[in-house]
């Protein structure tokens, strides 16, 4: 069996929500979720933090992560990408004698994360082998529907061949959810951290995907979170 490694990314300093990846959400730090997610799939070596910030590190020990080495201050502004955080990870894991295959990048404020989900994310990627798995999100409303606003403030379709198609004969379009990804580490590598083909989608519900920058993000992933807790048939 391959090598896998799951990496929250959790840097400090965020300037919209302040400490954003550890604060309480629904009775727990938000980081807490996708700490829980990874241990509960049980297909992980290990599940670890990469962070700047002792604090961040301290509470992530506690529920279960480890957090070996912290993250350089090259890879904790706001220029670093997803890819060049992961592949500095297994470089310091490579210089202590440890090698994994794949990569599951988790986001630390992504609470709909469930061990099912990341188990066939992986599934898929030891089958097919691609260079991602990525989970993604139907757009609620067709893109091809959309206006744009002229210098003069009047808005028009953007797509006008589009105007008189049917909704349900315009082809369906997806974009990434923001949660996780499952990486295969050689071919990360191979493509300089840059990937932009040979990905394989998970397709997710709308109602378990929230993009959380703001603070009204933040209390709609709540409801939301609260609305699927109530269901009692899991997140997925």
């Amino acid at each position: 069996m391959k090598n896998r490694i799951a990496v929250i990314t959790a840097r400090g300093g965020s300037k919209r929500i302040p400490k954003k990846n550890i604060k309480e959400f629904c009775g727990e730090p938000i980081i807490a979720y996708a700490i829980k997610a990874a241990k509960e799939s049980h297909i992980f070596d290990e599940v670890m933090v990469s962070t700047d910030s002792k604090e961040i590190a301290e509470i992530a020990q506690r529920y279960g992560a480890v957090v070996p080495f912290m993250r350089s201050k090259k890879n904790a502004d706001d220029y670093a990408t997803t890819e060049d955080v992961i592949m500095e990870v297994v470089d310091n894991y490579r210089r202590i004698g440890k090698e994994y295959a794949y990569v599951c990048c988790l986001y630390p404020t992504t609470p709909f994360i469930t061990g099912d989900i990341l188990k066939r994310a992986m599934q898929i990627m030891e089958d097919k082998k691609p260079s991602v798995v990525i989970p993604v999100v139907q757009f609620s409303y067709p893109p091809q529907r959309c206006f744009i606003i002229d210098e003069d403030g009047y808005a028009k379709f953007k797509y006008p061949q589009y105007v008189k198609t049917r909704s349900q004969d315009l082809e369906k379009e997806y974009h990434d959810a923001g949660q996780f990804y499952v990486y295969n580490a050689e071919k990360l590598f191979e493509k300089k951290g840059i990937i932009e083909d040979d990905f394989i989608p998970i397709v997710l519900p709308e109602i378990c995907v929230q993009d959380i920058d703001t603070l009204d993000d933040w209390k709609m992933a709540e409801l939301k979170y609260q609305v699927l807790k109530e269901q009692k048939h899991g997140l997925y």
